[in-house]
């Protein structure tokens, strides 16, 4: 099962038992890549090694070697480690879905599957694996061209900006495939936080350590602070109405994968970078409260970086004034009211002193950037 072009597409792996799914699969996605089927673990090993597709669909419940075990052996292989993974599970099966992503998988897609869904997931992933090969150099001839504007001082800054756009775009694009409201939610929070920042700046106490580079990598870094929520199914991130305890012990989890996903973009850079090093405050602080009543460390006070202080009440404020699947949407007094109230509790006091006097700016933001 295979399609050929002259165009040299991205290889997709599809493992599964199943001749229909396969043959599904196959109908979904030939038009744009080229499809290579599996019908069990062991077969799908081999085409891996020797095909190193750019992404792998991988049925969870097979016979004789599971999608579990299929996984562990790919990323202990040096030669197939990189490539990303994302588990096909039927909607009645049992998962564990952190076992899956401590394997080193990238997402999960239930079946019966939605074509557009799964196509967006398809797309995005990839998108990000092309980025990181990139980044290591292994794309030949793209790595001829940086090294040869590396020759030219200015082109060669041009040049790693422009790589480390395609990997941050890549990952936003993960974010807004998980629910309709995510892409709106992340322009709109960009400008909160800058917004807020540029208040708080006002304040004597911050003068020294806000400027105006700080400004500008919160707002490049701020629409990564949900990017973990990749890792969290639909079931309980699409899930109408109020989570149980043990599905919101799971989604607090997206704070720790999107601290882990970011690290490990850096760690592929071979270097630090300023916007990484807010993304990753942000993506794993924000939930964290003044009080100490937060996760996902229980931080408290001037302990819970600046970053993340700020996005609380920019995430926060949008969550209440939109429409989500498990609520109905605030007025934007009523929100203002809530947050006021959280003022010492949930957050930083100086935050929301600055918040109150750029309310009416954070309502035309909310406005020009509607859903």
């Amino acid at each position: 099962m295979e399609q050929t072009s002259t165009n040299n597409p991205p290889t997709l792996l599809v493992i599964d038992d199943i001749p229909e799914n396969l043959t599904l699969m196959y109908q979904l996605f030939k038009d744009e890549y080229k499809v290579k089927g599996a019908n069990c673990g062991i077969r799908g090993i081999d085409i891996a090694e020797n095909s190193l597709p750019d992404l792998i669909l991988l049925d969870i419940m097979m016979p004789e070697m599971d999608g579990y075990e299929v996984c562990r052996r790919l990323k202990q292989n040096p030669h197939t480690r990189g490539i990303p993974i994302i588990f096909l599970t039927a909607k009645a099966e049992k998962i564990d879905e952190s076992r899956g992503l401590q394997l080193g998988a990238v997402d999960y897609i239930t079946k019966p599957i939605n074509p557009d869904i799964v196509k967006c997931r398809v797309k995005t992933h990839i998108a990000l694996k092309l980025a990181n090969d990139l980044l290591r150099g292994e794309n030949q001839s793209l790595g001829k061209e940086v090294e040869r504007r590396t020759r030219e001082a200015l082109k060669q800054r041009e040049e790693l900006q422009s790589i480390q756009d395609i990997t941050f775009y890549a990952m936003v694009s993960l974010a807004e495939t998980r629910d309709n409201e995510t892409g709106s939610h992340i322009c709109r929070t960009q400008h909160y936080i800058k917004c807020l920042a540029q208040q708080l700046r006002l304040n004597p106490l911050y003068q020294d350590e806000i400027d105006d580079t700080m400004i500008d990598l919160l707002f490049k870094s701020a629409p990564l602070h949900d990017i973990g929520k990749i890792g969290i199914s639909d079931t309980i991130l699409l899930k109408k109405g109020k989570l149980t305890p043990e599905e919101f012990t799971i989604m607090k989890n997206h704070t720790t994968i999107g601290y882990v996903a970011i690290q490990k973009a850096e760690v592929v850079t071979g270097k630090t970078m300023d916007f990484l090093k807010y993304a990753k405050e942000i993506a794993y602080y924000h939930h964290e409260h003044w009080d100490g009543n937060g996760y996902p460390k229980g931080l408290s006070g001037r302990d819970i970086p600046l970053s993340a202080r700020l996005m609380a009440v920019a995430d926060v404020y949008d969550a209440l004034i939109n429409r989500r699947v498990y609520k109905e949407a605030f007025t934007h007094q009523d929100a203002v009211n809530m947050i006021v109230d959280g003022k010492g509790t949930h957050f930083d006091p100086d935050i929301i002193d600055a918040f109150l006097d750029i309310t009416d700016e954070l309502w035309e933001i909310a406005q020009r950037y509607h859903n």
